[in-house]
């Protein structure tokens, strides 16, 4: 277990233990007095610790403009809530999923797959603040004493045994300690919260029902009954129904509230859509990450799944798994001496391999004996890979019993890889948005073979644009197409 995941896991505790000294506090969004029985201090602490977690599991979206751009309307939101002077952080991470989330002691976090799916800088506050009001409103210290954390968010790997969570767990562990599922009660308060903040901010929260509708239309496409968004939340058309009441009331009377459509799809342009191949992606079950400039095989039918930080397969039949991670604290440092080191610190209890080379990289290759952290010990098979004097790849995985087929899959895994040598490959690009006015009037499925975006189905294009495929688009009005990919 990591230093960082060891940290989570004691403010975890150490929040859990305040429930014998809990006291009474006031909620800073209600006004009233409740039991509280995790401390501010704690929460911020929870929060610092997670975002660490949260940007290596993700990945921090790389546009500073944008970045500075949501920040600055997340603060200006937060400004009209309870508590202005939190040091608040507002993160745009890397992630096509339409998600957002918030950790304790004000970090919120929007991924570019939502920001894509909004239509204007009102909905992103009505967004924003209603994140915000989970922190204000406190859900996650109410969460915190109702929850085993340390049982949360283990991933795929987790379901093969004790030995392999301990050692190819990943900063998911961490996130799984502070992602909690708020009630269906508390996502109700974040909504009014919203209303009433990107409201008392200026903006018109009359725009927050259309975020709902967009994210029904989602999860409608999906085959879902909700998008990752609100997995645990209320049914969004429900909200959209109720938050547009809660935003009529707030906007009655009012004038000059801010919608600024045009403003917001401006700071789309060039923004990537869907998944970035420059992070890896399959073709069948052959893994490519040009970053890395890494090509592996993974065993035929089995399930994947990859983020920034991890790279995960699983047998069908759950006999076997294997997880690809980079090696920590390993620069100038061969794989066998690397190996040595985790010897040392008593985190390998024996090993038995050999030095290999793989493509032009340096390698080890062989099994590892392990602690299963409940008083026995345990088989891994193992890879350590230089594949760059500044990266050295780690890869862990086990079958059933040793020497079993799935385990063999794993080594006939790791000894696949192979530098990525197809320049076609090594040098893709994801897809970006472009922002282009309608060359004329007409309902959008008439106007979408002008469009020259056939990269998306002209549904996927409506509920990206948030209109109706039979809706008029006006002469002139901004649309999000998608582009080819650059080479």
């Amino acid at each position: 277990m990591s230093p960082a995941i060891r940290r989570l896991a004691a403010l975890a505790l150490l929040a859990l233990a305040g429930f014998a000294a809990g006291g009474c506090a006031v909620n800073p969004a209600t006004g009233k007095h409740e039991f509280t029985l995790v401390t501010t201090a704690q929460e911020a602490a929870i929060g610092r610790e997670g975002y660490a977690a949260a940007v290596a599991e993700y990945g921090e979206y790389d546009d500073a403009a944008l970045s500075a751009y949501v920040d600055s309307v997340g603060r200006r939101v937060a400004h009209a809530s309870e508590l202005p002077d939190l040091p608040w952080k507002f993160t745009v991470l890397d992630d096509p999923v339409v998600n957002a989330f918030a950790m304790p002691g004000g970090y919120i976090y929007v991924t570019r797959g939502l920001l894509a799916h909004m239509q204007s800088e009102a909905q992103l506050a009505g967004v924003l603040g209603h994140e915000i009001g989970h922190v204000t409103a406190r859900h996650s210290a109410k969460q915190i004493t109702q929850q085993q954390l340390a049982g949360l968010g283990l991933g795929l790997a987790s379901a093969v045994s004790p030995t392999f969570r301990r050692y190819g767990a990943t900063a998911e562990q961490a996130l799984g300690l502070l992602m909690l599922k708020y009630s269906r009660d508390d996502e109700s308060q974040a909504d009014e919260l919203g209303v009433r903040y990107s409201s008392g901010s200026g903006y018109d929260p009359r725009e927050i029902p259309g975020t709902y509708r967009t994210l029904q239309r989602i999860a409608a496409r999906a085959g879902q009954s909700l998008p990752v968004y609100f997995s645990t939340h209320p049914d969004p058309g429900a909200r959209a129904e109720r938050t547009a009441g809660l935003a009529a009331k707030a906007a009655a009377g009012r004038t000059n509230l801010m919608v600024r459509q045009r403003a917001y799809l401006d700071r789309l342009r060039n923004l990537v859509y869907g998944e970035n191949p420059r992070y890896g992606w399959f073709e069948g079950n052959r893994f490519y990450h040009p970053v890395l400039g890494l090509e592996m095989a993974f065993p035929a039918g089995w399930h994947t799944a990859h983020s920034h930080t991890a790279l995960t397969g699983q047998a069908q039949d759950e006999s076997g798994v294997l997880q690809l991670t980079i090696a920590r604290n390993s620069t100038g440092k061969t794989p066998g001496d690397y190996l040595v080191g985790l010897t040392t610190e008593g985190r390998v209890l024996g090993s038995r391999g050999a030095p290999e080379t793989l493509g032009p990289w340096p390698a080890w290759v062989g099994t590892l004996t392990v602690s299963d952290g409940q008083g026995g010990q345990g088989l891994l098979a193992a890879g350590f890979v230089r594949v760059s004097p500044d990266v050295m790849l780690q890869v862990l995985g086990r079958g059933t019993t040793p020497g079993d087929a799935a385990e063999r899959q794993v080594f006939a895994a790791i000894r696949s890889m192979r530098q990525l040598t197809d320049p076609r490959r090594g040098m893709i690009q994801p897809v970006r948005l472009r922002i282009q006015g309608a060359a004329s009037q007409g309902d959008l499925r008439a106007l979408y073979p002008s469009l020259g975006s056939g990269l998306i189905p002209v549904e996927e294009m409506a509920v990206l644009n948030g209109v109706e495929l039979d809706e008029t688009v006006m002469k002139g009005q901004w649309l999000k197409l998608v582009d080819a990919p650059r080479w």
